[in-house]
């Protein structure tokens, strides 16, 4: 079906813009809704206060890069960066209730409300950041996040290979604010959400710190050394030569779980596949959701950045269909991130380079945990190769060690699924509270 726009030539003038895209008509009509809502810039009731981040010698900072934001909830992960040693991204420093916004495609909408007060919080060149002035910093991050203004966002973008916006794109969007009630119950939404968002990581934290006590591993913090003897035979018996996969801190690692009289992994699988080469120029915005590496996070998935394949794609690649329990490893990349495939997602697909398994004979809570901890993670740095990009096979994953831990595994197990649940709770909020904003500014409801 074939859509377009009748556009004066006026319009087109002002606007500076010649291309089709711009004046689809859904994003006409949510100019035309803002307006006879009479919304106001951005800038009215938010500035951008530009603190330029300058990096110091030996001070350390926390980073934000864009790929560390959960789409759906807003959360964002930090890494440590030594001022001297900081990335030429690393640009804004942001404070307290301040908002980010993504300026670059395609992930616009990762957007996250800032709650802690840090001095040495930075962020990547890749946010415009708002330090709200006349409104509530919890609306705004809404706001920002409501489907019709992530689009009109997009609309503002120029070039084609490296699609972005600017700060003063974000500052000029209208924000509609309705009454002081209609704000204040979106900020409750938010406040209880953030609430829910705590609780998950403090039941995620126990379930954590009870399986590395138990293992002996709570304050298992090996550097790497410099050196190490290791004998000729164990090089022949391995066969690799990299100084990297005899670091003493792996066989510490093993030693700690061979008290414990672990499986290797494989006797706890039933079935297992490692993804399907799917072309992204497949990808549909709806249908069934086909689950990719970034769509993977620490215990959990995150489908707000998802692609979606036609059911005769879905049904191409047989052996990569996945159901509700099965669980995921990122084989690429950011390697050993695990995740389990949640219950209201009883149809999808894997994605290549993306191990796929139905656990048996083990909680799967449990299981997901452990390979997310550092007893996954090293043994899986350990056996990964490649240069630029780091990859592991299945060949080599399904050997490592995981210890049962029969007398505490349920009390684990139910810790991770109730923080599961509070996570759950958390994004339910968060989308009732978008979905009464995207009501009103798509003109759905009076």
């Amino acid at each position: 079906m074939i859509t377009y726009s009748i556009i004066p030539k006026s319009r087109l003038e002002s606007a500076h813009r010649l291309d089709a895209e711009y004046y689809q008509p859904y994003y006409l009509e949510i100019v035309k809704n803002l307006d006879k809502l009479k919304a106001i810039p951005i800038k009215e009731v938010a500035v951008n206060p530009k603190r330029k981040f300058k990096p110091q010698t030996d001070e350390n900072f926390q980073y934000i890069e864009i790929s560390e934001v959960d789409l759906s909830t807003g959360e964002y992960s930090k890494s440590e960066i030594l001022g001297e040693d900081a990335p030429d991204r690393a640009q804004w420093v942001v404070r307290k209730d301040d908002v980010i916004v993504s300026t670059v495609r395609p992930i616009r909408n990762a957007v996250s409300l800032i709650k802690e007060d840090a001095e040495d919080l930075v962020c990547s060149s890749g946010f415009a950041v708002l330090e709200p002035k006349k409104v509530d910093s919890e609306y705004l991050f809404v706001y920002l996040k409501t489907r019709p203004i992530v689009k009109l966002l997009d609309r503002l973008t120029t070039a084609t290979m490296y699609p972005a916006i600017t700060s003063d794109d974000v500052l000029n969007t209208k924000i509609y604010l309705g009454n002081e009630k209609f704000r204040q119950e979106i900020k409750n939404k938010v406040i209880e959400a953030q609430g829910e968002l705590e609780q998950s990581k403090s039941l995620y934290s126990q379930a954590e710190n009870l399986l590395l006590e138990e293992l002996g591993l709570k304050d298992f913090k090996p550097k790497d050394d410099l050196c190490c003897v290791v004998n000729l035979s164990n090089i022949k018996s391995i066969h690799r030569i990299d100084a990297e996969y005899f670091q003493p801190k792996y066989e510490k690692l093993i030693e700690k779980l061979s008290l414990k009289k672990p499986k290797s992994l494989v006797a706890f699988i039933s079935n297992y596949s490692t993804g399907f080469p799917f072309e992204s120029w497949k990808y549909q915005e709806e249908g069934i959701p086909l689950v990719r590496i970034n769509n993977i996070r620490k215990g959990y998935l995150d489908m707000s950045d998802v692609a979606c394949l036609t059911e005769d794609d879905y049904l191409s690649a047989p052996k990569d269909i996945a159901k509700s329990g099965d669980i995921v490893l990122s084989m690429s990349g950011t390697i050993g991130m695990t995740a389990i495939i949640p219950d209201d997602m009883p149809k999808s697909s894997i994605n290549q380079r993306i191990l796929r398994f139905t656990p048996k004979g083990i909680d799967k809570f449990y299981l997901t945990l452990l390979l997310n901890t550092i007893v996954g993670k090293y043994q899986l740095e350990r056996i990964g190769t490649g240069g630029v990009q780091t990859n592991i096979s299945y060949k080599d994953i399904k050997k490592i060690l995981i210890p049962e831990l029969k007398n505490i595994q349920q009390k684990i197990a139910d810790l991770v699924r109730q923080s599961h649940e509070a996570r759950k709770k958390a994004k339910e909020l968060l989308e009732q509270a978008k979905r009464k904003v995207e009501e009103l500014i798509e003109g759905r409801r009076d």
